[in-house]
């Protein structure tokens, strides 16, 4: 089994707003590194090559960001040792706070891509039940509880 995962976002400003500059210029680049690093399997694009222009959350605000790795590790170390971490650090200037959960993970059969109506059921399901085998955050992997239960001790 791989990993998929969906994250959304608000953006607080258009895309072609100065304030959001940085964000829009280095989304290829970002991208890129996805593309290339260890485990990546697939990530939701379109023609332009991101995925900025993909709806489905009844808000045009909302950007989508999906993608499938082989496994959770490989994810994490993407999202938290690449050039990715610099631009999550600074999301507070670009985006909103969102009210609800905006990242899901779910386990896919190798080979399949999932669609953004699927995406979107598992992430109302993690709002609507919480963390399951079905849909959930990063406090439901094992290795992230053996972590927090390493640091309450």
């Amino acid at each position: 089994m791989h990993l998929a995962e969906l994250n959304i976002a608000r953006l607080k400003f258009p895309l072609d707003d100065p304030r959001v500059a940085d964000f829009a210029a280095n989304i290829e680049r970002v991208n890129a590194v996805a593309d290339r690093s260890e485990g990546f399997v697939w990530r939701l694009q379109d023609d332009s090559g991101n995925a900025l222009e993909i709806g489905g959350f009844g808000d045009p605000a909302v950007i989508v960001n999906m993608s499938v790795w082989r496994s959770a590790g490989h994810l994490e170390h993407y999202v938290w040792n690449t050039v990715h971490r610099q631009f999550y650090q600074r999301r507070t200037e670009w985006f909103a706070l969102m009210e609800k959960q905006h990242l899901v993970m779910w386990h896919v059969a190798e080979g399949h891509r999932p669609s953004v109506a699927e995406a979107r059921e598992r992430l109302e399901y993690l709002h609507e039940n919480g963390d399951s085998d079905f849909a959930f955050g990063w406090a439901h992997l094992p290795h992230v509880k053996l972590w927090q239960q390493a640091r309450c001790a």
